[in-house]
């Protein structure tokens, strides 16, 4: 504590500047930099106080960046950018503009003085900012322009941090996930994707995939615990679907996320392993969906030259299709005295919900960099398998809100991204204006688990198996498959709308009715309804339908702070009126 208040001692400044012809005390402790008008008579002074941690970068002479970089050399002045903030219309999170100030010092000894502190306080109070990077960018993804992106938006802003970067364009699917297991990452402090969720996905199973070989695990095997992963990830959104940085960023905004990466954001990340005897494992981060979500993702690859439209369209067919499929879900369920799907929080910026679960996590940890060697490598997850069986029109595990600008609250309102935690969503069987009621939730605040056919619980895993019988009741198991496939207890439970992880849906008469489905919307789709549905692993088809799922908790860090409240912007850094001025929105 003695050292830092020295050091503190050490890098403040305080001193006359200029901005324009108007006199300011600028002050830079460790910390803050502020300056003040001083030339006003009257108690309403202007002052501007920003953290050191978000001062982008100083650079000599009177400097612009973006949208194309100029320099005015000066021998009195320099330049100080720094992040500002400002809300946009219909958006859950708080978008990042590059704030700028040019100031002029009496001399040119005191200017350097000034880029000096403020070069040696950065490095000072932002240890995690990232040096080098390993950049992919997906040509192809979304609107085709994630190269023009990165080259006029994220480049210029790296290299005012002093970030140098490595950049690879990728020209076939897999490739940066293939890099990334293959080749030396020695050097690089992240990763960084400029695409969609699909390149995002990719780097996300090259990098678990590296650490679990260097630390020689078997990442197939279902009761390993992984090791989380040493590099953090940023994402540049430029595909079709944005999900994961909406979720983690509240924004999708290219500008806020080059910012996120800058600073040295770190924002822990639960992911899930989804496992199948033939196949290697999976991973997912937002969705893994059966029944109504994968059979929109198999219709939608059949239309992919209809572009992002194709994703509405596929919706609304298999919404019309009306389909419902036989599973016997079981799950572990999590610890419902930490936190509740039901319990109307949001996982914000600074989330007290995921604070904790990285001490219950990591509990031999004493910082980040021994997260890898605080987990034990073979360890299933603690608790009774519960089992419920039934006709499902979908049946969805999430590691997040999963969030997206159609779904302003996602698919999970109160989803946690770090607390080793997924929200299991069962619909069950239901006529098609309920299940339209359903999905309609997703679009406003009404809350979508509030239906008699929908219930919701937060587990540690979950695996899902065909059911060979065609019986009404509904069984309760034990701890394992073989007293599942035994049948041990069968529940006579009314059906309810549950919040709690021990409650069970039954079948009723409403139900049964509905199992051979005779609205008068099937018939606008005449094909036979398949008898089982195919696997949405956050957007890639999984050809399989028996599988078993793990959340592995804070297993990826990105480079983001989590979805910041609109408290986050400062009313009283300046006025409101020049913050309007500057902060311009597309």
């Amino acid at each position: 504590m003695k050292a830092s208040s020295q050091m503190d001692t050490d890098l403040r400044l305080e001193s006359t500047l200029w901005i324009r012809s108007r006199r300011y005390r600028a002050v830079l402790t460790g910390w803050h930099f502020k300056w003040t008008e001083v030339d006003k008579k009257n108690r309403n002074k202007k002052t501007i106080q920003v953290p050191v941690s978000e001062v982008v970068g100083v650079e000599e002479g009177r400097v612009l960046i973006l949208p194309h970089k100029s320099v005015e050399d000066t021998d009195k002045d320099f330049t100080v950018f720094y992040i500002k903030r400002c809300s946009r219309v219909g958006s859950s999170g708080v978008l990042w503009r590059l704030g700028q100030t040019q100031f002029t010092c009496p001399s040119r000894a005191l200017r350097d003085q000034w880029i000096k502190h403020l070069q040696t306080a950065l490095k000072t109070h932002s240890p995690l900012r990232p040096n080098r990077l390993l950049v992919f960018i997906n040509p192809f993804g979304g609107k085709k322009k994630g190269h023009h992106i990165y080259h006029s938006i994220v480049a210029p802003l790296f290299e005012l941090a002093g970030i140098s970067s490595h950049v690879i364009v990728t020209h076939r699917a897999n490739q940066a996930r293939d890099y990334l297991l293959k080749k030396d990452l020695t050097g690089f402090d992240g990763v960084v994707c400029v695409g969609g969720d699909g390149m995002f996905s990719e780097i996300l199973h090259g990098l678990i995939g590296r650490t679990q070989q260097e630390a020689n695990l078997c990442e197939n095997d279902p009761t390993v615990s992984l090791q989380p992963c040493p590099l953090h990830v940023g994402i540049i959104p430029a595909g079709s679907t944005d999900c994961v940085c909406y979720a983690t960023v509240g924004v999708i905004d290219p500008l806020t996320s080059a910012l996120h990466i800058i600073i040295g954001d770190s924002q822990p990340l639960d992911v899930s392993a989804v496992h199948h005897p033939s196949s290697p494992v999976h991973y997912s981060v937002s969705l893994v969906g059966y029944g109504f979500y994968g059979d929109v993702l198999a219709l939608s690859e059949k239309h992919r030259w209809m572009g992002p439209l194709r994703y509405d369209y596929s919706g609304a067919m298999v919404y019309l299709s009306n389909r419902s499929y036989v599973g016997i879900v079981q799950y572990i369920p999590a610890d419902p005295l930490l936190s509740s799907p039901r319990d109307k929080t949001r996982c914000l910026a600074g989330c007290g919900v995921c604070s904790r679960s990285t001490e219950r996590l990591f509990p031999l940890s004493a910082d980040s960099a021994s997260l890898c060697s605080s987990r034990l490598n073979h360890s299933d997850p603690e608790g009774e398998w519960v089992s419920v069986k039934g006709r499902f029109k979908s049946v969805s595990l999430t590691c997040m809100s999963s969030s997206c600008p159609k779904s302003p609250l996602g698919l999970s309102p109160s989803a946690h991204l770090a607390d080793g935690t997924g929200d299991l969503i069962l619909v069950r069987n239901t006529d098609p204006l309920s299940f339209l009621k359903f999905l309609h939730r997703h679009t406003n605040s009404e809350d979508q688990f509030d239906l008699p056919f929908v219930e919701v619980h937060r587990v540690k895993a979950f695996r899902f198996f065909l059911s060979s019988e065609d019986d009404e009741g509904y069984k309760e198991v034990g701890s394992s498959s073989a007293e599942a496939e035994k049948g041990t207890k069968v529940c006579s439970a009314n059906p309810v709308s549950t919040s709690g992880s021990q409650q069970h849906l039954v079948e009723n008469d409403f139900e049964k009715k509905q199992k051979t489905p005779t609205s008068l919307l099937c018939g606008l789709c005449c094909r036979k309804s398949p008898a089982v549905s195919v696997w949405n692993c956050d957007g890639e088809i999984l050809p399989f339908t028996e599988i078993q799922c793990r959340v592995h908790g804070q297993l990826v860090r990105l480079y983001a702070r989590g979805i910041e409240d609109e408290t986050a912007i400062e009313d009283g850094t300046e006025d409101r009126e020049a913050s309007e001025r500057k902060c311009i929105l597309n």
